[in-house]
């Protein structure tokens, strides 16, 4: 089943539910022209990969998809010289990389999209996931609230794909 997000109006659908959502600060942008670090929302059809979740902070009741705890030291490699980039990482590393800890909610829930993936292409985007909403747009991700975020992962299963528009 598709979550469709419909970036010029800020609503996300998947079957009946529709709620708000924001996107990148740079808007939507086509997938051959993200640039790593633009703050654009790459617009296409791209797979969910899995859920990493913050221990205290989300339960896996009923998530039917790939998940695992975030851990001290997990990052994701936001560097294009890195040989591991677009992937995750532990840190401290030589490569820069975002840390999956972050000091507000924002990754207490990261939906994994297979944005740049298959395989990275460096410099073309990293870390494109879908998370909670921190109330303004994100760097390039698709965000919702906690509720809202919370309802959803229990219907998601594998085969979804998130359809940016």
């Amino acid at each position: 089943m598709a979550i469709r997000v419909d970036g010029a109006a800020g609503r996300l659908r998947f079957g009946a539910i529709d709620m708000p959502c924001t996107i990148g600060r740079g808007g939507l942008c086509a997938a051959a022209d993200k640039r790593e670090g633009d703050g654009c929302t790459p617009v296409g059809r791209w797979p969910v990969r899995g859920i990493l979740l913050r221990p205290g902070k989300a339960a896996p009741d009923g998530i039917r998809l790939p998940w695992r705890w975030v851990r001290e030291g997990d990052g994701w490699s936001d560097d294009p010289a890195d040989p591991a980039y677009n992937r995750p990482v532990q840190l401290p590393r030589a490569f820069s990389a975002e840390s999956l800890l972050r000091d507000d909610d924002a990754y207490d829930v990261i939906v994994v999209l297979g944005h740049n993936d298959a395989p990275p292409v460096p410099g073309q985007g990293s870390a494109i996931f879908f998370h909670l909403s921190e109330g303004r747009p994100t760097a390039g991700c698709v965000a919702v609230d906690r509720a809202d975020m919370l309802k959803l992962l229990p219907l998601l299963a594998p085969g979804d794909v998130m359809e940016i528009a």
